[in-house]
Formats: C-alpha cells, structure tokens, sequence
C-alpha cells in the first residue's frame, strides 16, 4: 500500500473571502464548500492531517540534502566526495556554527533540519488533538490516527534531543503565533519520547508495514529510544532510568524480530526493480518512507544523487540511468574497506558498486559493454598494484581485454590508508541507486527509503545486552545471539555467485527513458575475485560467527587497536558498532550512534582525514539555529546577546 503524498495546508481551512459587488444583492450566495478547523475533526479531515504529516514527516526530508548532512558526514564511514557543496557539515570547521557559510546553493543551513522537524511536530500535535476530540465511530480511523500522531511526535523529538540535545518541548497546537521559548533538558524530552511510543504501541494495530506505522513500529523505536536514554551521553542524569530502560529492550526486540524475519539474501533488500516491486514489501522492512511512479509528486526520493562516485567524466563513459546522476557527495572512507571480511562477508559487495561498463566507446579495441572501470578493494601489502590509479594494465579475464579505469585500495604493497584519496574516486554505496527514474537528468526517484528494518532490531537488542552485562546483568556474550544470525546471513551460501551483483541502478526496465540499452553502464558483477585474488569458487564460505568474546574478527580487532581501547565493555562497544556499519552503512543513522556512545570524536580522528584536524569534544551536539535564537523572545522582548548565549549548545 502507498500513502498518497498530499501536503495539508491549514492555512486554507480558514474559509474564502466572500466578494461584494456594487449593489448588495448582487451576489447573495451560500457557500457550503468551505473547511474550517472543524474539518479535522472528520473522519475525512483526520485522514487527511495523518496523510499530510507522513508526507512531511517521513518523505519531504528526502528531497533534500539534509538528511545525509546530519547523518552521514562528519562520521568514520563516508566524508566529503567530489563535490564539497555541504562539506562544512563533514569538516566541523570555522563555518559550522549557528549560522552555516555556505558554499553554494546546494548547502543546507544549519536551520533546515530543525524546522523540518517542529513542523512535523505541530501536524503531530493536531492530530492528536483533533483524533482525540473527533466523534468518529471508526477505531480504524480516530485510534489509529491517534497513534500515529504519538509516534510522529516522538520520532522528531528522538532526531532532536539525539542532534541538539535540550529543545523546546511543545505539546499542543499553537492557536496564534508563539515567541516564548526556553529549552526542555534532555531527561523531559526523553520522558515525552518514551510515553508518547508507549501510547502508539497500544493504539497501533499490526497491520501494513512498512508503508503504515504499526505496533512493530512502535515497539522498534521504543526499544531504540530506551537504549539512547541509556547511552553515555546522558550518564550526567540517566543512572535512575537505565536498568528499567535496559531490562525493556529485550522483550520489545524479541517481539518485533518475531514479525519481521530477515530476509535470507542480504542483496534482495538492494535488488529494487521498480516502483512496488518485491523488494520494497520484504517482511524485514518495519517502516518506510514512500514514493510513487508518478514523478509529479512533490519532492520525491533525491538520495540516489548524493553516493555515487563520479564515472561520466571519464574517456569512453557517459552518463546514463543505470549510473545514476552522481553528485558525488558522500566518499566512502577506507574504515568501511577494513571493517569487513571481504572474503567471506558478502554485505560489501551487496552495498557498493565496484564495476561499471563503457557506454561511449567509440575506438575499435573497445566496444560498449566491455568493463570500463574497476575498483579493486584489495588488503594491505598487496603487491599486484603499482599504482591507485591505472589504466591499461589490469586485465579483465573475461574478455582477455585491459580496463580503462582501474583503481586500487592498497597499491604497492602499500599497509596505510588513502591511496585513493589522492583521486576522487570511489566505490559508489549503492542502496539508494535508482535507473527506474525517467532520464539520465531527472533528479526525482521512485523507489521507497527504508527507515527500519529489524536487522537493526537484532543490533539494538545486541547493544543492550552488552549495557547489561557491563551492569553485572548477564554476560557479554548473550549478545552474540543477536549479532550472529547478521552474520550468518552475510555469508555466502553454497552454490552462489560471489561475483554476482545488482543495484537499483540496474532497473532498466521500470524507466520511461527510452536509454537505448548499449549506453549501459551497469554490470551484474562486481570486483569480489580481483580484489580477493582467490580462485572462483561456488562453496559456501567460511562461517562468521563469532564465538569468542576475547578473539574478535580481524576487522574489530584491527579497529580496537587504532583506537587504543581496552576492556571488554569497550571492545563489545567497538563490536557493535562495527556490526551497525557493516549492516547499516549508508542508512541515515550513523552521526546519532557515534554521539550518543560518545565515540564520534576518537572514531572521526581516527578514520575522517578531512575532520579529524577540527572536530571536538562539543561537536557532540549540533548548533541550536540562529533563526530559533533571534526568532524568540523573553517577556516580550528580543534576546540579549547573553540569553541567546544561554540557549546555544556550549562550543557554538
């Protein structure tokens, strides 16, 4: 089922301005037409208000580059592309304050986010107010409208305490316009958030996921809210909160993992074929934002911009549907090519794309089709590469043919990271690919955005219990029950292809382009046995399991010890939060992890080479806005310098 993107206007429920003529009765008319606030109160006008804040709350942030700001740069995982329009948000530089220079007209203001989310509450707060006064018979209306404005109106505060930390709580509509604010601390926030999931979670029927909110839903955000609470960045006030809140994980998880079992083949979550196709109705999908064939929707899906390495700037490439229009945003850094079992964890190369095809050749060696670009994901020490970046050298064994563009992770026998910094060249986080749109220039996308899925579920009830041990609750492998049956899913299984691939890039078919199918650049194979160098195998791979606590996988081990950690605490942290990027890289979560572990200073130093020189201990937390300080007032006057200093996140 899809949810019709309609954006509710209140301000035209106000009625129309009758016209006078010249004489008085002229015009005598009655106007039966007109919709005043009363009209929420309607099963109609109900329906409508939840409509239009799905819409705002869950898709219109996807027609922007805000989301990946906020999310994805200024992390271990992704830093600055090709293209640097919002870089000030990876680089915690001069220019990351309350107001953000900006670049371009592409870059987000430091407001954008903020607003986003106190619209989305004020349309949850009318729905609850106007669910709770309505006369409506229909449960499956009024109760249901009910629940879904609770759950929107914690899930924009879980993004603003975990981005701003103490904001303004606001839990009723606003009849007239308000400058009267002061900031909520992050203990009240938090009460509203977990009551307000717990008043969805019993209103909430079952019922379909993930276009629709339902109890899962709630159950997967209520977990996820009780373990943000628990988290070091609020240890200053949670002592009295966090064994209750942890002990509630557990049972909240189970439940939720119960409905949504995991889909057997991790590339099937990424296999997006077209709009509604089968892949945006797996029973691992909890909730999603949704979109539509019908390209007049308002907005729609841009994240396929922002990924994708550039590729149509190179000789014999152009650009087309299947390569997607790279804006180039998001870099994948080399913690992602090190965190991985690259032979035996098929997630890597299920997630990015590593070959592309020409489709502008033109010479009679090289005809379209023929592999044009490579990436090679090698490990340290190997020698094969004398260089990042090559071309003629490496030969595809399939054609007997050299690749143009071939680039490498570890030349040279090279043990250290960036090589292939010194180009702006990378494998392109493939999740969000889209080549169902209707051009090569089109920017709007169609294919849904996955908001949860209970593969997290697993991760948060993993974390939990690592919290729980640490309390001396349990032990610290309780958690492998909730980390393993990820891994044992990211294992190639026998008879498979581990060179096989598909992205939403390679959905041809669903577009209305008219791409004549040679100028095609995307492959059904990825760079698993150049990069490797193992021969061709259809065996299952090795296990992944982890079954010792004190012997981790090399890819933790090797992150342990960059970061100096010790302690099992510590390095289970280090686990889990390796596990979340190798599960959910490129997801939209990563920035809120790291700050509430307050891991993302040592991880950022560590793994961002573009952040790592200016980041600090404060960045922890966004700047509160400008446009929030200067808007307000205290007893009817404009802030004072001091007072606006008051309400600003210390460090801005």
């Amino acid at each position: 089922m899809k949810v019709l993107k309609l954006i509710l206007n209140i301000s035209l429920l106000s009625g129309i301005i009758g016209i006078t003529g010249c004489k008085k009765d002229f015009l005598n008319e009655e106007l039966l037409t007109a919709r005043d606030l009363d009209f929420l109160k309607t099963d109609a006008g109900i329906t409508q208000l939840a409509t239009g804040t799905y819409y705002q709350v869950f898709d219109l942030p996807f027609a922007s580059e805000w989301p990946f700001c906020t999310q994805n740069y200024g992390v271990d995982e992704f830093m600055v592309g090709g293209d640097g329009s919002n870089g000030v948000w990876n680089n915690y530089d001069v220019g990351f304050k309350s107001i953000v220079t900006i670049n371009n007209g592409n870059t987000q203001l430091a407001n954008v986010q903020w607003d986003n989310l106190y619209i989305g509450i004020g349309d949850a707060n009318l729905l609850i107010e106007n669910a709770t006064a309505s006369t409506s018979g229909s449960d499956a209306i009024k109760k249901v409208a009910l629940g879904e404005g609770y759950f929107f109106r914690a899930y924009c505060y879980l993004r603003l305490v975990s981005q701003y930390g103490a904001v303004p709580l606001k839990t009723k509509s606003s009849p007239a316009v308000e400058f009267e604010f002061t900031r909520a601390t992050p203990e009240e926030i938090y009460k509203q958030i977990i009551d307000d999931f717990k008043q969805a979670y019993t209103l909430l029927p079952n019922t379909n996921a993930p276009a629709r909110i339902t109890k899962d839903a709630a159950a997967h955000y209520l977990a996820k809210a009780y373990l943000f609470r628990a988290s070091e960045i609020n240890d200053s006030w949670n002592a009295a909160t966090k064994a209750a809140d942890l002990a509630a994980i557990g049972p909240l998880c189970d439940e939720v993992i119960a409905g949504h079992p995991l889909t057997a083949n991790y590339a099937s979550l990424w296999n997006y074929t077209g709009p509604d196709g089968a892949n945006e109705r797996l029973p691992e999908l909890i909730l999603s934002a949704q979109f539509t064939a019908d390209v007049s929707t308002n907005g729609a899906n841009q994240q396929h911009l922002y990924w994708t390495s550039r590729y149509d700037d190179l000789p014999q490439m152009q650009r087309d549907v299947t390569g997607d229009r790279p804006f180039s945003r998001l870099r994948t850094n080399y913690y992602l090519y090190r965190i991985y079992d690259l032979v035996n964890d098929s997630r890597f190369w299920k997630s990015f794309r590593t070959k592309s095809r020409l489709n502008k050749s033109a010479g009679s060696y090289y005809v379209n089709g023929d592999l044009g670009i490579i990436y090679i994901i090698n490990q340290p020490g190997d020698n094969r590469f004398s260089a990042f970046k090559l071309s003629d050298v490496v030969v595809y064994s399939k054609t007997n043919k050299t690749i143009p563009n071939a680039y490498i992770a570890f030349p040279a026998g090279r043990t250290t990271d960036g090589a292939m910094e010194a180009d702006v060249r990378f494998p392109s986080c493939s999740k969000h690919m889209d080549g169902s749109r209707i051009g090569f220039n089109e920017t709007r996308g169609l294919r849904d955005l996955n908001l949860a899925r209970s593969a997290e579920t697993y991760l948060i009830a993993a974390e939990a219990k690592i919290r729980l041990a640490k309390a001396g609750v349990g032990d610290y492998a309780d958690a492998l029950a909730y980390i393993n049956p990820l891994r044992n899913r990211a294992r190639y299984v026998n008879g498979e292809d581990r060179a096989s691939y598909y992205d939403g890039g390679g959905a041809l078919g669903a577009s209305a382009s008219g791409q004549n199918p040679n100028i095609n650049s995307f492959i059904g194979e990825n760079s698993y046995y150049e990069s490797n160098n193992i021969p061709v195998t259809t065996a299952a791979s090795a296990s992944l399991e982890i079954t010792d606590i004190n012997a981790l996988p090399a890819g933790d081990e090797y992150v342990i010890s960059t970061l100096g950690l010790s302690g099992t605490y510590d390095r289970m942290l280090a686990l889990i939060l390796n596990e979340r990027s190798r599960e959910l890289c490129g997801e939209y979560k990563r920035w809120e992890d790291l700050s509430r572990t307050k891991t993302l200073v040592q991880r950022v130093k560590a793994f961002n080479s573009q952040a790592a020189p200016n980041i600090k201990d404060f960045h922890l937390l966004r700047p509160v806005p400008q446009t929030y300080l200067d808007g307000i007032r205290s007893n009817g006057k404009a802030l004072t310098a001091d007072e606006k200093q008051a309400q600003q996140n210390i460090g801005y």
